[in-house]
């Protein structure tokens, strides 16, 4: 079996920077990826984009391209187009690329697979029509596809703005935004606003898109609730309360935005530790300022230890390779320590935004955790939220179990759609918090494999 000092998995902010920093120390580095081309979803095609298209985006998405140049100069070897099906405890490394799986060990690795849109279910969630809004924001970078017939946006998280502004400057007829975050964030929020104004560009940021898009007479609807999309082959109409009363507005296109949550698959399946974050209100790795977990030789960094945007995985990234060198032999603790000041420091300085807008756009979780009874939860089984009910009634006390009743989380995802917000539900129906809720347990392979894939792996 191939065995390689570093693995990286993942070819975003953190996986790049990481590699980079790691490469340049003297490491022998290895980033694997499953998109054709680098950048991660953040910086997803910019290597290809044409420019009036990247100039569409907005700046910060050109800064990809300096990270994967570094990254290109570092000497680090790269492998794209490649599934991760398993990655165990003692770092055995399970691949899939061209058809063929295969095996391959590391004495470290870093996994940097980001962030994933926190699926929500609501009734109507699964009609050909709504999409989430980073499913917009793909096919915008990668194909240049626009809604053509005009778009509804609802949810809550900065993505929403974003991609508004971005369809306002590529003329996409904007039918409404509607806003799902609960009328008392704000004061949620507020105690953390003096830290948050120490990282003004970002708020500065929010506001002039928000400016441009009142200027541009977009509707915009706070404090939306009970959102609905009702029609029969597809989408015709989208419905919400607002104020004290029912609105409807007819659209082909509804994209949604709940915020994100670490994708932590991978690192679940690792077995290291992992604890419910109330704040994020998502289920996190256990890690320290390196990106160490519980598990000697694995690390996690960027938005799949916790969501802290491109900028902070930048960070973190460098630190966590600087910590691979130092663990691997080829820097001392006090070299590690002297390259990571600027970093840390930055990291520090770049994080004192983040419970603001933890707080500022929290979703409603009532859309999470009582569904109505039809809604489905688990859409690849379809799997009701009466059905969960139920199973909850006939005895069953954790997502597991659940999950052997019903076949919740037992489909093409593997759970992936519905393991968040189930936690969240069956906490709410049982009473208790959510961190005594057991998340779905993760085993291999994490991705489709088929027997014949199985039966020709090569070690």
């Amino acid at each position: 079996m191939q065995i390689h000092e570093l693995v990286i998995i993942g070819g975003g902010p953190a996986g790049l920077a990481a590699a980079s920093s790691a490469a340049k120390s003297g490491v022998d580095c290895l980033l694997i990826d499953e998109q054709t081309t680098l950048g991660g979803q953040i910086y997803r095609a910019t290597e290809t984009i044409p420019e009036q298209r990247a100039k569409l985006l907005g700046p910060d998405y050109r800064v990809g391209r300096g990270l994967i140049d570094e990254f290109k100069q570092s000497g680090a070897d790269y492998l794209p187009n490649t599934t991760i099906w398993n990655l165990s405890a003692d770092r055995e490394i399970g691949l899939l690329r061209e058809g063929q799986a295969s095996l391959i060990r590391a004495k470290q690795v870093i996994i940097a697979t980001g962030a994933m849109e926190r699926p929500v279910p609501f009734s109507g969630w699964t009609l050909p029509g709504v999409m989430t809004a980073g499913a917009g924001q793909i096919l915008l970078k990668s194909s240049g596809l626009l809604p053509n017939e005009g778009v509804v946006l609802a949810g809550t998280g900065p993505l929403i703005l974003l991609l508004a502004w971005q369809y306002l400057q590529a003329g996409v007829i904007i039918k409404a935004i509607l806003d799902m975050a609960p009328a008392n964030n704000i004061w949620r929020a507020l105690p953390h606003l003096p830290n948050a104004l120490l990282a003004h560009h970002y708020i500065l940021k929010g506001l002039r898109y928000q400016l441009q898009l009142k200027y541009a007479s977009v509707p915009l609807f706070k404090s939306v609730s009970n959102l609905r999309a009702i029609g029969n082959d597809s989408i015709e109409t989208v419905e919400f309360v607002y104020g004290r009363g029912k609105k409807c507005i007819e659209t082909p296109l509804l994209l949604t935005h709940f915020g994100v949550i670490p994708d932590s698959y991978l690192s679940r399946c690792t077995g290291c530790k992992h604890e419910w974050d109330s704040s994020q209100l998502c289920w996190r790795p256990v890690t320290d300022e390196w990106g160490n977990t519980t598990l000697d030789g694995i690390q996690i960094v960027g938005d799949g230890s916790g969501i802290g945007g491109a900028v902070a995985a930048r960070h973190a990234g460098r630190l966590a390779g600087l910590e691979s060198a130092k663990v691997l032999g080829k820097i001392g603790a006090q070299q590690r320590d002297k390259e990571a000041q600027a970093d840390r420091q930055w990291l520090k300085y770049d994080l004192r935004i983040r419970p603001f807008l933890q707080k500022f756009f929290c979703p409603p979780t009532e859309l999470m955790t009582s569904p109505e009874n039809e809604t489905l939860i688990c859409r690849c089984e379809e799997i009701t939220a009466s059905t969960i009910r139920d199973a909850i009634q006939a005895g069953h006390r954790d997502t597991n179990q659940i999950k052997f009743f019903t076949r919740c989380g037992m489909g093409p995802c593997q759970g992936r759609q519905c393991d968040n917000a189930l936690s969240q539900f069956v906490a709410k129906e049982l009473g208790a918090n959510v961190g005594e809720i057991e998340a779905y347990r993760i085993r291999p392979p994490i991705r489709p494999l088929t027997i014949e894939q199985l039966a020709t792996l090569q070690k």
